[in-house]
């Protein structure tokens, strides 16, 4: 997806309501992972339902340019022989990471401590993110950057050529800058610690066991302080990617506020470090059952059986907004529909996101008739319980795919059709969306 392209208009008129099974993309966060450790193991690693969007399959060409052997056998089928620890080649070209914050940040982590040179870009949403939260920590092991005034793409990056292990603290909660820096450390000597005071998504913490690392977690008076020793050889896995919680959340979400709807979504990550989102529609009186509990290529999972409620307002607990951040967008959505007031603190991260997701949801629920507060890092949506949400505009995504689908989500219960005013960005992260979608309202 490039922006100059023509947007891709879509109209979201109220919905019958939604009946049957949804099955949801692997997990994107354990999809980029999966790809990188491969890439970073001596071997072949297997791995099986990876999300194949365009995010992911960024990633994959990224693991290609630095040498590693990408395969795609059948859909979410893939194999990665890696280069090892340090193996990685310098690439001939840039590094296009497209729309994905987590994919190149995490990249320039792998490559942060090896001895070449690469340069990275994205489309036009991905230029404006900054990149210096990950640049910044980076550059203590030795590696420098070159990029745009306030440290955006495109941007150059010098691998250390002697690396040093690094004690870290995060200035905020962010599972991409924590796994930017363990990736670097895997090819420093000695130890290198990242201390969160805040819990964020683990993903990289069990995958580098499971890939072999040596890493260990020890409770200090600074926060969680994590030890990873560097230079381990890296063996290759079997990597069974569990259906992902955040991509789950629209139809999840959608089936709540759709009266009469009942579906199943089978076989979603579970894992308590993404839980939030679930926790959350709990509290506010969702009808969700978990089901036939169980782990899953080292995560907790389970199906979900979902039934229109009647939701109300709650307030998130602060120290529940890492564990829920990609989810706030749609949890404002169906907050709008909610008897009373949704009140989301620690959000300031929403700020910079694909895009400002708090200032993009705020425009978009008062142009369909819902009456919001925020700040830098508050977010209050006053539900209108039984009189319902307008709806009847045009909504900016800002080329952001969780703005798109929230509000796809929104239009579904609306009184008045909702525009999306591009649905391209959708394919970065749930190519299957619309069909998906279409087919529960089919019943």
């Amino acid at each position: 997806m490039t922006a100059e392209a023509s947007p891709v208009p879509l109209v979201v008129r109220a919905s019958a309501p939604l009946r049957g099974k949804a099955t949801v993309p692997g997990d994107k966060s354990i999809s980029h992972r999966a790809l990188i450790f491969g890439a970073l193991s001596v071997g072949e690693t297997r791995i099986s339902g990876l999300l194949e969007g365009e995010d992911v399959i960024d990633t994959a060409k990224a693991m290609r340019a630095f040498g590693a052997e990408v395969t795609r056998h059948s859909e979410g089928a893939w194999s990665v022989h890696g280069v090892g620890v340090g193996g990685f080649a310098e690439p001939e070209n840039v590094i296009d990471c497209g729309n994905s914050g987590t994919g190149v940040r995490l990249i320039m982590g792998a490559m942060a401590t090896s001895p070449i040179v690469a340069t990275f870009t994205g489309d036009a949403s991905l230029r404006r993110r900054p990149m210096a939260r990950v640049t910044d920590p980076l550059s203590l092991f030795g590696t420098v950057a070159y990029g745009r005034a306030g440290g955006r793409l495109p941007m150059t990056v010098l691998g250390a050529r002697d690396p040093v292990p690094v004690r870290y603290a995060l200035p905020v909660p962010s599972a991409q800058v924590k796994s930017a820096v363990l990736l670097a450390g895997l090819n420093a000597p000695g130890d290198t610690v990242v201390i969160e005071r805040e819990p964020t998504r683990d993903h990289t913490e069990r995958m580098l066991r499971g890939f072999g690392a040596s890493l260990r977690v020890e409770e200090t008076a600074e926060g969680r302080a994590i030890i990873l020793t560097g230079q381990p050889e890296l063996r290759p896995q079997t990597v069974a990617v569990p259906r992902d919680p955040s991509s789950a959340a629209f139809p999840v979400a959608a089936a709540l506020i759709v009266e009469g709807s009942d579906i199943r979504v089978p076989g979603v990550s579970r894992n308590p470090t993404r839980d939030g989102f679930y926790l959350t529609l709990v509290e506010m009186g969702a009808d969700i059952a978990f089901e036939n509990e169980r782990e899953e290529g080292g995560e907790p999972v389970a199906d979900l059986h979902v039934r229109f409620s009647a939701l109300k307002g709650v307030e998130v607990p602060e120290d529940r907004a890492a564990s829920m951040i990609d989810e706030f967008p749609v949890l404002s959505a169906i907050a709008a529909f909610a008897e009373g007031s949704t009140v989301m603190r620690g959000v300031r991260e929403l700020r910079v996101k694909e895009s400002d997701r708090i200032d993009a949801m705020a425009r978009g629920l008062e142009s369909c008739g819902v009456t919001v507060e925020e700040g830098e890092d508050i977010f209050i949506v006053h539900g209108r319980g039984t009189d319902g949400v307008p709806g009847g505009a045009t909504i900016r995504t800002h080329l952001d795919h969780r703005i798109a689908m929230s509000f796809y989500v929104l239009g579904l219960a609306a009184q008045q059709p909702v525009t999306i005013d591009d649905a391209r960005p959708i394919a970065t992260s749930f190519p299957d969306f619309l069909p998906l979608m279409q087919k529960l309202a089919e019943g």
